[in-house]
């Protein structure tokens, strides 16, 4: 007796791997605070951010980890300072029309 397996679409899967990382990402926050602070600034170094933000230093290191680790800021080191921008390639392929197309129709969506 033949068992039916599932079909698994390793590529799918792999995207949507990606994507879930991301919007856990944009799930908080803190994170979309950090994100505003960012596009309103252009960049902004830790030390700015910890002050807009009130948050210690501990926690606002975490909140940029998860968004650069979810690739949505990008990180640059200068001396011993660390200075964050937008990913803005990133952040326009969240909203653009080919994520959108994974969950489209072909009836008129």
């Amino acid at each position: 007796m033949a068992l039916d397996l599932p079909l698994y679409d390793e590529q799918l899967n792999n995207t949507f791997t990606k994507y879930e990382k991301k919007f856990k990402a944009l799930s908080d926050q803190k994170r979309l605070h950090i994100m505003h602070e960012l596009t309103q600034a252009g960049e902004q170094c830790v030390c700015d951010l910890t002050d807009k933000l009130n948050l210690p230093q501990s926690k606002l290191s975490y909140h940029l980890k998860i968004l650069t680790d979810a690739e949505l800021i990008t990180k640059e080191l200068r001396g011993t300072w660390s200075y964050y921008r937008l990913n803005k390639k990133e952040v326009n392929h969240l909203l653009s029309e080919e994520l959108c197309c994974l969950f489209r129709t072909n009836d008129g969506c």
